[in-house]
């Protein structure tokens, strides 16, 4: 699978983990314009919640 980061013209979550040994790596975009990046597992998870509860799609649910 090609890797994906998001980028402004393409909003969005992207995470990887390469093998179990290897940390969690995430970056996220939101196009109101919001960024974040995490290593470690425990701060990815809190990134990809943050992103779905806040931005995203919490963005298109609320129609702002």
């Amino acid at each position: 699978m090609p890797h994906l980061p998001p980028t402004p013209d393409r909003p969005g979550l992207h995470v990887s983990k390469p093998s179990p040994s290897d940390p969690a790596t995430a970056s996220a975009v939101c196009h109101c314009g919001a960024r974040a990046t995490a290593t470690g597992d425990a701060q990815v998870k809190a990134l990809v919640d943050g992103y779905t509860a806040n931005h995203g799609p919490a963005h298109n649910r609320n129609g702002r």
